[in-house]
């Protein structure tokens, strides 16, 4: 199955995965009519989520919808001029204004007919509207070649321009107010190594600004966000480097304005004469796992470079990320649990070294209850004080927000409020009006995507509906393992409730913790649904800062210890979370399923019931070799083969190497893709080593999904695959 450039042996593989499509399909069979009306549910909750809400842009007013019967959206704009005209008129929503006849909207990028250029797939990975509003770059993936093809439209003419037009894109940036593109092309292993800059309009060929021949270095290009200069990043897990180029003159060479050991994040922006730095590199030697800010002042010529703290070290408040303006600087801040954003006035007041962020006078936004996370952007206007964020909770649909950074004026632009009203009619706790008035009216709104709201008003959260408590668990080593729970409040208070806990325990990420539209099916009937993070506590975090040479022994023993986290968070699920005072206590857990994302070692955990998603099962070959190209940092994470240390701890983890014989598994279905990081054939070779050497029972069925699609593209695709997963969750679990 890893051999895709033979023929023959992908054609075996297309009987093969014929055979596992039919055979889960009789397995699930008898759940065909469940599967339909939870596909159902969950279409009617996508309808508006591939649309965005109009980003104000220079003249221009810039945004994605979708055409009624279409699969794919059309990237539209606007003048800003029009805006008022454009939703006063009610149908059409999009278009024209046919009491004046006047064109309101001009299509830039249809992506269904991209779809047709791509082999029915419109997939799309880069797209950057030039800084003077004339030229369109974007990449599309060409699933034929398996790489990113650059093409740029003229958004005048509607035209494709003759150049540049190449293959294996990874990064853009523009330059010369839009007159020149940079761009980033891969390698045959997908490594980012040569840049090149191209001249709109021009026949010149393309010229070669750098290219790395170093195979364990990567590079990466953007733009400041004043179009001022375009950044380079040369990075591998021995340095990071990070270079400036003139945007005026891309031609004139790169500058070294900051180089650390190690691999590190680096983000450089530029504001009124200083170049800022948002970075996780090691201080004075010694590792951090969180980011900070360095400022540095920056003359004409790019001569000298004092990079200085902004910021105190404050280990109770974290900085999460930053974003800037030509007025303000935006900081999302987490203190525990909590997340905050916070707006500060630019420039920032005399060179004092680094303060503390209250010396500054921030100015806190409002937040709902509850926030998981917040994403900022997209923030393309450098010089308008209205900065956009998403909000998102386990309880609350996303929210895109923009907030006056001037005023203190905030709007809700869009959310789900069809969501919070459909649940307020299914709960019985809606107003007296008929539901077939509720929906019109949610539509009506809807479809122009913005809700004005005052301060007052509420976030349309469902926290009416649904309960979101937070536990600390003390793993079996001390450890404190973050959990969040959610539950329907609403649903009725019956004991041996079903659970169902995620974890992803990949690279130190934190679990994505969003609203996810397609668990309220589960959540209505009755399900907990848990979250936990088994590689992120601050114990762990000081860990690793206090021995930062001990970090590879760390990380292959954390991928060891997270069973036996797992383990804990099970029985805590199980006993302690449900044995509270009856009278106080607000749900009893009965039985617990497991969703893995990514890595995770536990695969082979005799646990009640396992989804896995994208699994990396056969760490040890396909560390030793790899046929996806892997990343400095694939190594940093799970263990570096040649070494016979890490070989041997990578032997001890890797679930496919660890399958027990004689031991009754669990019900299991694994669900991976042929566009994700981790061979399919990694998913197929564990559930064929696994139902040769377990006990068979019918009531454990082992289960193989394989796509050959661009889920995530894909809404019919998504609903298809969410109903089969709730069906077998359902139906396992006997609920």
């Amino acid at each position: 199955m890893s051999s895709l450039s033979d023929k023959v042996a992908m054609r075996h593989m297309d009987i093969y995965m014929e055979q596992e499509d039919k055979y889960t399909e009789a397995v699930m069979s008898d759940t065909e009519r469940l599967q339909s009306k939870l596909q159902s549910e969950m279409a009617s909750r996508l309808a508006f989520d591939l649309s965005t809400p109009p980003l104000h842009w220079g003249p221009w007013l810039y945004y994605r919808r979708m055409e009624e019967g279409k699969q794919y959206p059309v990237l539209c704009r606007r003048l800003f001029s029009l805006h008022e005209q454009f939703i006063n008129h009610k149908s059409p929503s999009y278009g024209f204004d046919f009491t004046s006849g006047r064109k309101i909207e001009q299509k830039l990028l249809d992506y269904n007919q991209e779809a047709q250029r791509f082999g029915g797939y419109a997939y799309e990975e880069l797209s950057e509207i030039s800084p003077d509003h004339q030229f369109l770059a974007y990449t599309m993936y060409d699933k034929d070649s398996d790489y990113f093809k650059l093409s740029v439209k003229n958004l005048n003419s509607g035209a494709l321009c003759s150049k540049p037009r190449a293959d294996r894109v990874s990064n853009l940036a523009w330059a010369k107010d839009g007159q020149a593109l940079l761009y980033v092309v891969t390698d045959q292993n997908k490594r980012p190594y040569r840049i090149y800059s191209s001249m709109i309009g021009s026949t010149d060929e393309d010229v070669l600004l750098l290219e790395e021949s170093d195979e364990n270095v990567h590079l990466n290009i953007r733009h400041t966000k004043d179009f001022r200069f375009v950044t380079v990043n040369r990075f591998s897990t021995m340095s990071s480097k990070v270079f400036l180029i003139n945007a005026a003159d891309p031609l004139s060479g790169m500058t070294l304005v900051w180089e650390c050991e190690g691999l590190a994040h680096c983000i450089v922006e530029h504001h009124q004469g200083f170049l800022y730095l948002f970075t996780d590199a090691a201080k004075e030697g010694q590792s951090v796992d969180y980011h900070y800010l360095l400022r540095s002042p920056v003359d004409s010529s790019l001569s000298l470079f004092n990079w200085e703290s902004v910021f105190v070290d404050n280990q109770a408040m974290i900085v999460e990320d930053v974003d800037f303006c030509n007025t303000h600087m935006v900081l999302v801040v987490r203190e525990g649990r909590k997340y905050r954003l916070c707006s500060v006035a630019l420039p920032l007041p005399g060179w004092k070294g680094a303060v503390q962020l209250k010396d500054l006078l921030p100015q806190f936004l409002p937040l709902p209850k509850y926030v998981s996370q917040i994403s900022l952007g997209p923030n393309y206007d450098f010089y308008s004080s209205i900065m956009r964020f998403t909000i998102s909770s386990p309880v609350m649909p996303d929210a895109v927000v923009d907030y006056d950074l001037s005023s203190g004026n905030w709007n809700i632009i869009q959310q789900q409020n069809m969501l919070h009203e459909r649940t307020r009619i299914l709960y019985g706790t809606a107003p007296s009006a008929s539901m077939d008035e509720k929906l019109s009216k949610t539509n009506s709104s809807d479809s122009i995507n913005e809700a004005n709201v005052d301060d007052n008003n509420l976030w349309n959260d469902l926290s009416e509906f649904y309960a979101c408590e937070h536990y600390d668990v003390s793993s079996y080593d001390g450890i404190l393992v973050p959990l969040t729970v959610v539950y329907s409040s609403k649903s009725k208070k019956e004991n041996d409730k079903p659970g169902l806990l995620r974890v992803h325990g990949a690279y130190g990420e934190l679990l994505d913790k969003r609203w996810h539209s397609e668990l309220k099916s589960l959540l209505d009937r009755g399900w907990i649904v848990a979250y936990a993070d088994v590689r992120f506590s601050d114990q762990f975090r000081a860990f690793i800062n206090h021995c930062p040479d001990l970090f590879r022994a760390v990380v292959l023993k954390v991928h060891k210890n997270m069973c036996l986290h797992l383990d804990t968070l099970y029985e805590y699920l199980l006993v302690k979370i449900s044995k509270f005072d009856p009278i106080k206590r607000k749900f009893s857990i009965g039985h617990v399923a497991v969703q893995l994302r990514s890595s995770n070692p536990c695969a082979n955990h005799t646990i009640n019931l396992y989804l896995f998603q994208v699994p990396f099962l056969d760490a040890t070959n396909t560390l030793l070799y790899p046929i996806l190209p892997l990343t400095a940092a694939d190594y940093e994470e799970f263990g570096y083969p040649g070494d016979i240390d890490d070989f041997h701890a990578i032997q001890k983890y890797s679930p496919y190497d660890n399958i027990q014989d004689g031991v009754l598994y669990p019900a299991v279905l694994v669900t991976s893709s042929f566009n994700t990081r981790f061979g399919v054939w990694e998913a197929a070779k564990w559930v064929a080593r696994v139902r040769e050497r377990a006990i068979y029972d019918l009531k454990r069925p082992i289960l193989l999904n394989l796509t050959t699609d661009i889920v995530e593209e894909n809404r019919y695709l998504q609903c298809k695959e969410f109903a089969l997963e709730t069906a077998f969750l359902l139906k396992v679990m006997g609920s």
